[in-house]
């Protein structure tokens, strides 16, 4: 690496260099120390046309070594020629000097990427700078504020008041520009810290909150948005154990019905079942599981009258066949009664005993019988039932 001293009168500054903030403070410190000790560090620069150079890197040690009315200055002449490759150089210098500014850097990937002459990917520019390729989305992202917001973006992680810090920054980004920009320069003024500056973003990007009520929000200052963030999340935390409560109740609701709902039809399915096993009981040649396979019978009390019919025909020969119309009838009437008595219809419960047969003698003995051994087992199922719906 060869150090040539050119005249400074012939060197210029590149007007499309990355870095164009010059701290006042930090530049008169750099002019103390040349003036003490010299130049120490050369300056970078390429060829130009009619003998001239411009500079690549060191800006900051040209403007100091001008003010103090130097003739020379120490330098390397590069031998790049390619745009993208000055432009690269330019920025990695700058990564490695103090006072680089995150919007400098945000402004310079953007270029990199962006103008016709370079038109580089992130992947890119993350090899050839050895930067992680998050960290240049993250300096992308500060392009989103306006030029109020850049203007207080520093270097650091310092928080100090009226300067703004990349990660005091990232948190707002994504909000709508009505509210990005005077939220950060709410955190500039009051100096909030990076965790109170991410429950603010999430207030402004709850959807329960309206727009209304945000735009009012800006009206307060950083510590009375801390406080509002507080007292939200503490009534959604309140909202959501209530919720929560009406949902137990309402299920805990619909398993009582239905285990209730399960009970009565369980209670109608044994009704039916002890009515039935009962008339097909006092009724010779009939089975009890015939009713169940066939499923065809009249009342709700389960006794088919077709099967009824049929074993009454078969009934010995004193019973005149004249007589047979008559007995269907009556048993006709004894199912109705039956279905009353099980809907709890005991207005027709009379009907059991108020039957006045008209037929043989011998078929009336037998349905008599029959009524009989009936109404023992509804008076014994009735209580049955009444111990079920009671839940004892």
């Amino acid at each position: 690496m060869n150090i040539t001293e050119l005249p400074l009168e012939l060197i210029d500054e590149d007007a499309d260099q990355p870095r164009y903030q010059f701290d006042e403070d930090a530049l008169q410190e750099l002019k103390n120390s040349i003036a003490e000790l010299g130049l120490l560090s050369p300056i970078k620069v390429r060829t130009a046309d009619n003998g001239r150079y411009t500079i690549i890197y060191g800006n900051r040690r040209y403007k100091a070594a001008q003010s103090l009315g130097l003739k020379k200055i120490p330098c390397i002449i590069s031998t790049a020629m390619s745009e993208l490759d000055i432009y690269l150089e330019q920025i990695a210098e700058n990564l490695t000097r103090e006072g680089f500014s995150p919007i400098e850097e945000a402004e310079a990937f953007h270029k990199l990427m962006n103008d016709t002459k370079f038109s580089s990917s992130i992947k890119f520019l993350s090899s050839k700078l050895g930067k992680p390729e998050s960290y240049i989305r993250n300096k992308l992202e500060l392009l989103k504020f306006g030029p109020a917001v850049k203007k207080l973006i520093v270097a650091g992680t310092q928080i100090r008041k009226d300067k703004l810090t990349e990660d005091q920054l990232l948190p707002l980004k994504d909000l709508p520009i009505e509210h990005r920009d005077p939220l950060a320069l709410i955190m500039a003024r009051d100096g909030m810290p990076v965790s109170d500056v991410k429950k603010i973003a999430r207030l402004f990007k709850d959807k329960g909150i309206s727009q209304s009520v945000k735009d009012k929000l800006l009206y307060k200052n950083g510590p009375d948005l801390i406080e509002t963030w507080s007292s939200y999340q503490q009534t959604k935390a309140e909202r959501a154990r209530a919720d929560e409560e009406r949902k137990a109740a309402a299920e805990a609701k619909a398993s009582a019905s239905q285990e209730q709902a399960d009970r009565k039809e369980t209670s109608r399915a044994e009704a039916g079942a002890m009515a039935g096993s009962a008339a097909h009981s006092q009724v010779p040649g009939l089975q009890p599981s015939a009713c169940a396979e066939t499923g065809t019978h009249t009342g709700k009390a389960g006794i088919d009258t077709a099967e009824v019919s049929s074993a009454i025909d078969k009934e010995p020969s004193d019973s005149q066949p004249s007589d047979i119309p008559g007995i269907a009838a009556e048993l006709e009437n004894i199912l109705t009664a039956l279905a009353a008595v099980e809907a709890k219809d005991i207005k027709d419960l009379n009907r059991l005993t108020g039957i006045t047969p008209q037929v043989n003698p011998v078929i009336t003995r037998q349905v008599d019988q029959l009524i009989m051994q009936l109404e023992q087992q509804l008076s014994d199922w009735k209580k049955i039932r009444e111990r079920l719906e009671s839940g004892s």
